[in-house]
């Protein structure tokens, strides 16, 4: 099953420097996959194709940047004569101060992490409708289930991402064009590494991306993990608002 999903499938992975998006080009390629891969250090992304087992690409850019987002859709498809399958998972993060609260934090998460998404959208969109075999992958977060303190923006963010993903997969279904929306639970990379809090069911970067091969695989349209923290914020995100509240309240540092 893992040969005949992945096995000389072209991969766009943008944030493939570090990280999940880093796991998941070390996944991806030992399952046969022909990787194109994104971020904006050319180094590191030189460093990473080197380890690979098999075809990988580097294509280093600024995913904010709209017309490079399109340039790039270009250049992959002319290197690789196809396209696939897009992983979105660049992103960022940044907390919130209530007694700071600056509005180009959001500005900025926004920017990174949402509009880069909606511009590879509509980047990868023509050509994806050309493949035999295409997917749509974006990277949200458990984040996005429930409001957390600190995390106004990063959240908003990811909210943007999973409703605007569950919106395309139903506009893009007729198209046979599958969509899924990925939202990680803690993972350890360079981004969570900074966090001064408990980071409940933590797992390590290669985990998440076995569990997100497993179940591209199966073209889920929402892959959460770990399950058990996941399931429980989306429960939490069901209960009446003032039950929710008082949970989350627990949260908050003061």
């Amino acid at each position: 099953m893992d040969s005949a999903y992945f096995k000389d499938r072209v991969i766009w992975i943008t944030g493939a420097s570090y990280g999940i998006g880093k796991a998941l080009a070390e996944e991806f390629s030992q399952k046969g996959a022909r990787l194109a891969l994104s971020a904006r250090s050319e180094d590191k992304l030189a460093k990473l194709v080197s380890t690979l087992p098999h075809e990988a690409k580097a294509y280093a850019f600024d995913v904010t940047d709209r017309d490079a987002n399109n340039d790039i859709a270009e250049r992959i498809v002319a290197d690789f004569g196809q396209l696939d399958t897009v992983v979105f998972n660049a992103g960022t993060n940044e907390y919130v101060s209530v007694t700071e609260f600056n509005s180009e934090v959001f500005e900025h998460i926004m920017r990174v992490n949402f509009m880069s998404m909606v511009y590879g959208v509509e980047a990868v969109l023509p050509h994806l409708l050309q493949s035999t075999r295409p997917h749509l992958v974006g990277v949200s977060s458990t984040a996005a289930y429930v409001g957390l303190p600190r995390a106004e923006a990063y959240g908003a963010s990811k909210a943007a991402i999973r409703n605007m993903l569950e919106a395309l997969s139903l506009s893009l279904q007729p198209h046979g064009i599958p969509v899924s929306v990925v939202c990680p639970g803690f993972v350890k990379t360079p981004l969570t590494d900074v966090n001064d809090f408990p980071m409940p069911f933590l797992i390590e970067a290669d985990e998440a991306a076995r569990t997100i091969a497993k179940e591209m695989m199966q073209y889920k349209r929402e892959i959460h993990f770990p399950k058990l923290f996941s399931t429980t914020l989306k429960l939490i995100s069901y209960l009446p608002k003032s039950w929710s509240a008082r949970l989350l309240a627990k949260t908050v540092r003061t």
